[in-house]
């Protein structure tokens, strides 16, 4: 196997340990910069991803991500910020790393090599889901194994990696590969290539849930009111929605047990909190369609 461009030597950086730590620093973020280009360049790869998974979302399926080490973690991380801020059931984006949940916090010597790993934790997925396999490499044995069984059920399958040439570009369904170049230090893709997946997986899951309808032009609208912080984004996303003062936001979010959907419907309709859920249960949750609706009438 040829060795993977995140292996490489840095000519940039070659005399890292020698610079001041101001230079060391502007030399590592002069690195940075090039992640966002290199992401800029996959995104109709990236596109068509968030609409496999928003296809998926809306036939009853799940997105799952699966990776090793840092890449395993980035999809944890991503999975478990969607339930707080736009309300899904916990099982709907989930995360998966080799090693199971101890990998997270503490490396799993030989994890990544275990092909039947990554076959085993793949029986969680079903036809109607996605599986994420994410890998700087592109090579991990697991998330080789993870695509087998992917395969084997009928999942769909997205590889997100910063190697063209590594093995699971050649097994996935659809491949985004942001090519980051060689890293600050070399072989950490902890640095431009984990930059460049947390950018990436920030956009599947955003922008998948967008197209569901978990948005209103750019407001949280489905997050979940759970502390002092959030329950004040709350009345204020409900006050420049549905155009009322603070107070009534609020008192209607305090009838409605602070569901901001509700609660605008409500107010914009006109209508008893009871009304303004069925109201919302008719148009699939998806707030944007009723305000349509009414500015038409």
């Amino acid at each position: 196997m040829s060795e993977a461009i995140t292996e490489y030597r840095n000519e940039n950086t070659k005399d890292i340990d020698l610079l001041s730590t101001v230079d060391m620093v502007r030399k590592m973020n002069e690195e940075d910069k090039l992640v966002a280009l290199a992401v800029e360049d996959e995104t109709e790869h990236i596109a068509e991803a968030i609409d496999l998974i928003a296809k998926q979302f809306l036939k009853g399926g799940r997105l799952f991500y699966f990776g090793a080490g840092t890449s395993g973690r980035l999809g944890i991380l991503d999975a478990s910020e969607c339930p707080p801020t736009f309300s899904v059931p916990f099982d709907m984006v989930q995360g998966r790393i080799a090693g199971g949940k101890d990998a997270f916090l503490y490396s799993v010597e030989g994890a990544e090599d275990n092909f039947d790993l990554g076959v085993e934790d793949a029986k969680v997925l079903t036809d109607k889901d996605v599986c994420v396999a994410i890998s700087a490499s592109g090579n991990p044995k697991y998330l080789l194994g993870v695509l087998h069984q992917a395969d084997e059920i009928g999942a769909k399958t997205i590889a997100v990696t910063c190697n063209s040439q590594g093995r699971i570009a050649e097994e996935a369904g659809l491949i985004i590969c942001v090519e980051v170049g060689p890293e600050v230090i070399a072989g950490s893709s902890r640095l431009k290539a984990g930059t460049a997946q947390k950018m990436i997986l920030n956009m599947l899951s955003t922008g998948s849930m967008i197209k569901i309808g978990k948005t209103y032009e750019n407001f949280m609208i489905d997050l979940k009111a759970v502390n002092e912080k959030l329950k004040d984004r709350a009345i204020r996303i409900v006050a420049q929605i549905a155009d009322v003062n603070l107070a009534d936001a609020l008192s209607t979010l305090l009838k409605c047990n602070w569901e901001i959907k509700t609660a605008i419907v409500s107010l914009m309709m006109k209508m008893s909190i009871d009304d303004a859920r069925t109201e919302l249960k008719k148009h699939g949750g998806v707030l944007r369609k009723i305000i349509y609706k009414q500015a038409t009438v």
